[in-house]
Parts: structure tokens; C-alpha cells; sequence
């Protein structure tokens, strides 16, 4: 545990609510006054830091936060990938990206994360999560909700929309969807995906070890309402070939342009 500068000018441990808190009462004064020093007016982001009460993975419950602007078209529920947890930069790129396109996001922390470890929790406790996070997003917001993840998030996001009863979720976006491991190319981490009634989208990079566009798409041919986009150049976690990449925006903006224009494709 590290530590972090607040505004009173003492240090504190550092915490995820902690940051957040900090962050809120920074951008305060920039809601009000619409203006940073050096920078002019902007837009500055609506942040909500809570925890949502849970009955698995050994706690009571996990930490949550929504950043959005105001009035939100949609809402996605962001789980995070295996190795690092919601306030990750790659986290936090897909929010910022989202919010510029009117979609707000609401990411959470699985609890093997909450608690610092290192080996993620079995798929029934990752899809008992997902459905209390669902349940605390309808008592968040009015807006459509949207379900997802970033790799291991996404499959377990997929999963809980295969397996529980989760019609209020409109459609599933899937960043990186780890089909195999790398090097091991194979389909079964798909079976489950034909089950799934809601719209879905894939955003794969065109590099990515754990999504072989051969496999992806054999495992997709078959799966009602999949929609594939391939991100050219980008690997698993979204870094890619500035030398090969001719591309004027961004990866994360052009995934969050998609996802808007898929949005109003499936009138979702």
C-alpha cells in the first residue's frame, strides 16, 4: 500500500474510494466554475465512488464508481481484466473514450482484487458478482444498461448473460474476449455464447495472441447477433504498431465510435 498527497496536504493510504474521493472534490470547483488554469472551459467528468454489498468471494462488499456526463444515453458495467483491477490506465482509457461518446460507465472490482490477490475467483463467483453490480445499476440510473468487461471481465460478463436472468441488459461488449491462451488456439471458451439473446459486440485487436481471427471466427459463425471488429494493429491490452498504424484516431476512440454506431445499428 502506497501512499497519496490530499488536498488537506497530509498523507493517507492510498485506496481506490480514497482517490476517487480526492478526485470528486477536485473536479467540484470545475463543475462550478466550467474552467482549469491554462486549459479554459471544459466538460469535466461526473464521478460516483460507492461499494456494492455482495454474498460471495469473502467479502462484504466490492468497490464501484460510475464516470459519466450528464444525462447518459446508455450505461456500460465494466469488469476489469484478470491481472489488474478497475482503475487500471487501460480501465480508465475505455471510460474516457465512452464518455465522450455520451455513455456512461459503472466499473467494479471482483473480489479476488478487492482483496489483493493474485488468482482470480471461480466463474460462479464472478457471475454471482455481475448480477448484484447489474442489480445496483438499476438503482443507479435510468439509462440502459450495457454489460462488458475487458478480457477475463468480458468472458466473465458473457457468462452471467448466458446463465442468469439478466434481460435488462440491452447488449454485451466485449474488449479482447479471450478465446484461447496464447499460442493454443482454440473455440470451447465460446460454447457458452449461443446461449446469450442480447446483442454482442467484439473488439478484437488485429494482434491479439488470445483471439487467432481464424478461431474467433469459426467461433462466432454460428452465434445469433455477434458482431466482430477487428482493431488494426492493437494487441490484447490495446497497444499498437504506431510505425504500421495509419489510423487517424485512436484505438479507444474508434472502439467507442463503434460501439455508438453499433448501438444505432441494433437500436439498442
Amino acid at each position: 500500500m502506497t501512499d497519496t498527497q490530499t488536498d488537506s496536504g497530509t498523507l493517507q493510504a492510498w485506496h481506490p474510494l480514497l482517490q476517487a474521493d480526492c478526485l470528486r472534490r477536485r473536479l467540484a470547483k470545475v463543475r462550478t466554475e466550467g474552467n482549469i488554469p491554462g486549459f479554459g472551459h471544459i466538460e469535466a467528468p461526473i464521478i460516483e465512488a460507492f461499494s456494492i454489498a455482495v454474498t460471495v468471494g469473502g467479502v462484504e462488499a466490492v468497490s464501484a464508481r460510475i464516470d459519466s456526463k450528464d444525462a447518459p444515453s446508455h450505461t456500460l458495467i465494466l469488469g476489469h481484466g484478470a491481472g489488474a483491477g478497475m482503475n487500471h490506465a487501460h480501465m480508465q482509457n475505455i471510460c474516457d473514450a465512452l464518455n465522450s461518446q455520451g455513455i456512461a460507465v459503472l466499473r467494479f472490482q471482483f473480489p479476488y482484487m478487492e482483496l489483493g490477490k493474485n488468482r482470480t475467483d471461480r466463474p460462479e463467483v464472478c457471475t454471482t458478482v455481475i448480477t448484484d453490480v447489474v442489480s445496483a445499476a438499476l438503482a443507479r440510473t435510468s439509462s440502459p444498461l450495457l454489460l462488458g468487461g475487458h478480457s477475463f471481465g468480458g468472458r466473465m460478463a458473457s457468462h452471467a448473460l448466458a446463465e442468469q436472468y439478466l434481460d435488462v441488459v440491452r447488449g454485451l461488449v466485449l474488449f479482447s474476449f479471450p478465446l484461447h491462451m496464447p499460442g493454443k488456439p482454440a473455440i470451447k471458451r465460446a460454447a457458452h455464447l449461443p446461449a446469450i439473446n442480447q446483442p454482442m459486440l467484439f473488439l478484437s485487436g488485429s494482434r491479439d495472441k488470445m483471439a487467432e481471427e481464424e478461431q474467433l471466427c469459426e467461433a462466432l459463425a454460428f452465434v445469433k447477433g455477434a458482431t466482430v471488429h477487428r482493431l488494426f494493429t492493437a494487441d490484447h491490452g490495446f497497444k499498437i504498431l504506431k510505425r504500421t498504424r495509419t489510423d487517424s484516431e485512436d484505438v479507444y476512440t474508434e472502439s467507442a465510435r463503434l460501439i455508438r454506431e453499433w448501438l444505432e445499428r441494433e437500436r439498442l
